[in-house]
């Protein structure tokens, strides 16, 4: 593996959006997109979970790193680990070691972000930090400095920043990978219903990823979900299992001015806003 400045290549994958019948649904529990031959992208299918959350296993000489286990626990309706030792053999294959690792970290606490963590129970060479802010924020150092930028190391290059960015949810974290320029977002920022639990922590969080994008590549912004239509400002009803017509997955820096831009608007009055291919949507 080597550095440098990433290729910013096409996502263009069809991703699996569910069916009429959740009961006769053939598509695979997890979809697999290999991005680059050391990136990958997974999705649920909706037939298991609405949801449908994304995961990212990134590859780098030393370990690969799994971000988020899902929304379903049960091997038998969704088998991550099954999948996940079967790319980590191929890889492996193409690229002989010893002693290589897993490291499962995530994007934030909530169930559909962790429900698959005990799967990897007894793996060998194999990490998995909890979600919940006691656990994440004292691994990346944020619990100390919540400003500092975390690096994970995945060795041969592949240095990948943590960002502590709260407003989502208290344990949110989002992480840059140089290699392919991705900024992967979890859900502070997707084409969907941004859920914002704490107005003032999302603003600066906002803000902050504007400045850090400011100085880093940015191919795409990648979240861990699907909600737009390709209509602008519709979105589908929660719980939705089948998505036909679902807008792209990748999202761009610019989406992050146009958030910035909303939330001056709105000030200190939180409120729902629809933009193209987002909408800021405040809880309680």
């Amino acid at each position: 593996m080597t550095t440098g400045a990433p290729v910013a290549r096409p996502l263009e994958a069809r991703w699996i959006h569910g069916s009429p019948s959740a009961k006769h649904n053939t598509d695979p529990e997890l979809q697999v997109h290999a991005y680059d031959e050391h990136t990958v992208i997974l999705r649920q299918n909706k037939a298991t979970h609405y949801e449908a959350p994304f995961l990212y296993l990134l590859f780098g000489a030393d370990r690969a790193l799994l971000l988020d286990t899902g929304a379903t626990a049960e091997p038998a309706f969704l088998p991550l680990r099954a999948v996940v030792d079967g790319l980590v053999d191929r890889w492996l294959a193409r690229n002989p070691r010893d002693g290589y690792e897993l490291l499962v970290l995530h994007t934030h606490d909530h169930d559909d972000h962790v429900a698959g963590d005990r799967q990897f129970d007894g793996r060998p060479a194999t990490t998995v930090v909890g979600a919940h802010v006691d656990a994440a924020w004292p691994y990346f150092g944020f619990d100390r400095d919540p400003e500092a930028v975390a690096t994970v190391d995945l060795g041969g290059g592949r240095v990948v920043e943590c960002l502590a960015t709260p407003g989502h949810h208290a344990s949110a974290v989002t992480y840059y990978d140089p290699w392919t320029g991705f900024l992967l977002t979890g859900d502070t920022v997707y084409p969907g219903r941004l859920y914002i639990d704490d107005w003032p922590a999302f603003r600066r969080t906002v803000d902050r990823l504007i400045r850090f994008t400011a100085t880093r590549p940015v191919t795409h912004v990648l979240g861990c979900h699907i909600e737009m239509t390709r209509h602008p400002g519709l979105d589908y009803p929660a719980g939705t299992t089948y998505q036909p017509h679902e807008a792209p997955l990748q999202l761009t820096p610019d989406h992050l001015h146009q958030i910035r831009a909303a939330l001056a608007h709105l000030g200190d009055r939180p409120r729902r806003h629809r933009l193209p291919d987002l909408i800021l949507w405040p809880e309680g």
